[in-house]
């Protein structure tokens, strides 16, 4: 159970428990209810977090040949969601001309959500080297949202009359089957570690607008009202794959990775203006090389050119031909571990670039965002025990990222060459813990990400007009950790040197959500 400021309460309950010899069950519970330092002045309106969540697990063979797993899940949400506050149309920063703390939805906004994902895998062991997964998952995704985007001019008011109205509701169903075989043989002196497999992947959506049902005294909508001026824009997709990846040991030291994946997608979107149909067959490969030559280092050389082989992705294409989305990375790396295995540490440098990049955002009309787009990168890690009673998690990532060829129609739109929206050139992630004693310990991290760009790449200025820009930050956390008896308690201050942050922006550059001010949270967990 964990109680914080802003209202924050939350419960997680994990229990499992053997049925038998040879099968188990285990139930996860949640509920989480959290409000926010910002609000409307006009009614106090606050951005609010409500969700109530239940998964449950039930195996049976367990250390037999056949073991059956069933899982469902199922997550509720009903949020009030924040789209944060405008930029300033001269300064491309957030906009000053209101407090920070301004929020322009209402007590009637609101986003839910209802998630229900079952899955059923059977694992047969045909004998000590070879396996056969398989698994059939369905999932029902159903949200409803209102949400208002901040105004640039006037301040938010209680019937949401000044901001922009964001509404949508969506309905999906996703059906999967996936069964792999996987083994370990010999050719000679050359091991195999051998998986194939077949996937199938069905997508059904359904999505509107929903309607405005009084505005002549502002904005007031429902999740249960769609628009009745149009019918539903809909996609309906089939994907079946078959792929076959096979690790091959030359050595002790040295192995050979080599895949291949074929995919058929056959897409059919349709709304009240157009109707298209979409068909892609596109292959997908992968390759490695891997050095190992002691326990404690490890040298690998991969490169893959993969197809996103999923319906919604391209929902937004509307018809003209272009080909799919696609993506080629190349990554050098290395990892070590130190102190007997109790730190690891890992390096890479990467080039990946993406062809025919799809934009995923439903309140865009733009199918494409860039026709070629790379990235050039270093990731840096630590983890582990960096002295007795110390341990560091901490992670850095640095990234040259630039539009190479702009969407078709935006070749003059300037951002050939530019940074791509919201992607930071840096990112750092730094968590030190100590422990005091075998009862008591204490942490402190640090969270820092670069400046992101945020704008619509079918109508960003040309020329050198800067573009909507949330800022370079820091965050500074602690906590405090006691256990004892199977209790345990433990104390979480975010951010706390209390600063003005942004942490999201909206792709398109209409506008930025402030971070985290200062939250405490007090946590009890019983273990038994």
């Amino acid at each position: 159970t964990a109680l914080g400021t802003d209202n924050h309460l939350e419960f997680k309950g994990d229990f499992n428990r053997t049925l038998g010899e040879s099968s188990a069950i285990r139930v996860n519970v949640m509920n989480r209810d959290e409000g926010s330092w910002r609000s409307n002045p006009s009614d106090g309106a606050q951005p609010e977090v409500h969700r109530t969540g239940l998964a449950a697990s039930l195996a049976w063979g367990i250390y037999t040949d056949h073991q059956f797993t069933l899982n469902t899940s199922r997550l509720e949400t009903r949020d009030n969601p924040d789209y944060g506050i405008s930029f300033d149309s001269n300064t491309k920063r957030p906009t000053k001309n209101f407090p920070v703390d301004y929020f322009w939805g209402t007590q009637s906004t609101f986003d839910d959500s209802t998630t229900q994902i079952t899955t059923l895998a059977h694992q047969f062991k045909i004998s000590d080297v070879t396996r056969l997964n398989t698994q059939i998952r369905t999932a029902d995704y159903d949200r409803a949202y209102w949400a208002q985007a901040p105004n640039r001019d006037d301040p938010p008011t209680s019937n949401g009359s000044t901001g922009s109205a964001k509404t949508r509701k969506a309905s999906t169903t996703n059906h999967t089957l996936q069964s792999d075989l996987s083994t370990r043989f010999y050719t000679g002196q050359i091991g195999h570690e051998l998986l194939a497999g077949v996937e199938y992947l069905y997508e059904n959506s359904k999505r509107w607008s929903l309607s405005d049902l009084d505005s002549s005294s502002g904005r007031a909508y429902s999740p249960d009202v769609t628009t009745t001026t149009a019918p539903s824009n809909t996609y309906q997709g089939d994907s079946y794959a078959v792929y076959a990846q096979d690790t091959i040991s030359l050595s002790k030291s040295w192995s050979l990775t080599g895949g291949l994946r074929r995919d058929e997608m056959k897409t059919k979107n349709a709304s009240s203006s157009s109707s298209t149909r979409l068909s892609f067959g596109e292959w997908s490969s992968r390759a490695s090389a891997s050095y190992k030559p002691t326990a404690q280092e490890h040298y690998y050389l991969s490169w893959s050119d993969s197809f996103s082989p999923t319906a919604d992705l391209y929902q937004l294409d509307t018809g003209s031909g272009y080909p799919a989305e696609r993506s080629q990375a190349l990554e050098l790396g290395a990892k070590w571990f130190l102190r007997g295995g109790d730190l690891a540490l890992r390096a890479a440098i990467y080039r990946a670039e993406k062809e025919w990049e799809r934009n995923t955002d439903l309140e865009s009309s733009a199918s494409i965002l860039t026709k070629k787009r790379r990235t050039d990168g270093i990731d840096l890690e630590a983890s582990g025990e960096v002295a007795p009673s110390w341990e560091l998690f901490s992670g850095l990532s640095l990234m040259n990222a630039k539009i190479l060829e702009a969407a078709p129609g935006n070749t003059s739109n300037g951002t050939v060459g530019k940074r791509p929206r919201n992607t930071p050139p840096f990112t750092l992630n730094v968590w030190l813990t100590h422990a005091v004693n075998s009862k008591l310990k204490v942490g402190g991290g640090l969270e820092a990400k670069a400046e992101r760009y945020g704008y619509s790449p079918s109508s960003a200025s040309a020329g050198t007009t800067p573009f909507n820009m949330a800022p370079a930050y820091a965050r500074l956390d602690m906590m405090v950790r006691y256990e004892d008896r199977g209790w345990s308690y433990r104390l979480n201050i975010q951010n706390l040197l209390d600063q003005v942050y942004y942490d999201a922006i909206y792709d398109n550059g209409g506008f930025t959500v402030p971070g985290q001010r200062r939250k405490i949270i007090v946590t009890g967990e019983y273990k038994f």
